[in-house]
């Protein structure tokens, strides 16, 4: 499990929460996040409570998936990046975002979002999406992983099997693609099937595919999506994770302890909680009530806690020490560079472009 939590403080509660779950990871959102040497000794205090080294993670995507804007700067979206059709910007958005994270204590982003920029997603999903083309959202992502690897970040392609043909918010309600099986191999999951030994992990999603599996289940609690065409058809050897089961594209359909057992048996190697602490809870315990009592599944996750901690065993971003806490003058550098970065990408921009910008985008928790 990754686990968020509330609050910016290092404290008595979540100490508790760390040394009974013993976590894999956590997660960082706005709520926790005051400013950047704050977030850096929070992350150290978490890692040395932990028994084993941590996923210490964030989504930075740039634009409206921003959560350093208040403490940094507001850097560029993945669509701003993708429309100068640079591949060394592409580079650079991935580096400069994994140098930020570096610098406050994380090593792993959930970021970049590969799902494809349809009509039907583009007023949920926005800037968050670079083409409709999926060669070149390949192109992107590719070089933006390369930077975050460079700045020893860890990334994940999301949202699998794809949102991009999708009109609802999974964050609210879970969103039905009737898009057929080839569209999907061919378009939706190119980037997959493409950059598989790229990705450290993969997240899936809360969609439902009824033209692929014959029913209307979210693809995080769907074995054929994850142990059968992620894991069988595409080959993917990397991490696999579960969307937040805090969220009502899951949630409106099953209940929070249904759904962490149920993405584990459907072949998810990790699942996030990440909202309501008390779903922190319910979520660990149902793990640990259904190991006590299923051998076979008990056997499973034993599995999977060796492949996380292989994993990491082997991850030079989880294994790399922490940066020295950024003061004053660190911050003022990474806003320079920001905002020369964000320079380069209005100079590298077409020309009369309409693209849509952040500001017109409402923000997303993911």
């Amino acid at each position: 499990m990754i686990m968020g939590f509330d609050g910016t403080d290092w404290s008595a509660r979540l100490r508790t929460m760390l040394a009974t779950f013993q976590p894999g990871g956590v997660i960082l959102f706005k709520r926790n996040i005051a400013e950047a040497a704050q977030t850096h000794n929070l992350l150290r205090h978490i890692e040395k409570a932990s028994a084993v080294p941590l996923f210490r993670c964030v989504d930075m995507e740039g634009g409206t998936v921003d959560r350093f804007r208040d403490v940094i700067a507001r850097i560029p979206s993945a669509y701003d990046v993708a429309r100068t059709s640079s591949a060394k910007l592409f580079h650079k958005h991935g580096e400069l975002i994994g140098r930020q994270l570096r610098a406050l204590g994380f090593n792993t982003d959930f970021a970049p979002c590969v799902d494809l920029r349809l009509p039907e997603s583009v007023g949920v999903l926005g800037p968050r999406t670079v083409s409709g083309d999926p060669r070149e959202v390949v192109r992107y992502a590719r070089e933006f992983l390369n930077g975050l690897r460079d700045a020893r970040v860890l990334g994940s392609g999301k949202h699998f099997p794809g949102l991009g043909g999708a009109n609802l918010d999974s964050h609210h309600a879970l969103p039905s693609v009737v898009r057929t099986r080839k569209q999907v191999w061919e378009q939706d999951l190119l980037p997959y099937r493409e950059l598989r030994r790229n990705f450290p992990f993969v997240m899936v999603a809360h969609v439902s595919y009824p033209r692929v599996t014959r029913d209307y289940s979210p693809a995080s609690l769907s074995t054929k999506w994850i142990s059968g065409i992620l894991r069988d058809k595409i080959g993917y050897r990397g991490l696999v994770i579960s969307d937040d089961l805090d969220m009502g594209g899951v949630l409106n359909s099953v209940s929070i302890e249904e759904a962490a057992v149920g993405t584990l048996k459907a072949g998810s190697d990790m699942f996030l909680v990440c909202q309501k602490e008390e779903n922190v809870w319910r979520a660990f315990e149902a793990v640990l009530k259904r190991s006590e009592r299923d051998k076979s599944f008990a056997v499973s996750v034993a599995s999977k806690a060796k492949r996380v901690i292989a994993f990491k065993a082997r991850s030079a971003e989880v294994r790399a020490k922490f940066a020295p806490v950024p003061n004053q003058t660190k911050v003022q550098a990474m806003r320079r560079r920001v905002w020369e970065f964000s320079e380069a990408v209005r100079l590298s921009s077409p020309a009369n472009d309409t693209a849509t910008t952040d500001e017109t985008v409402a923000e997303v928790a993911r």
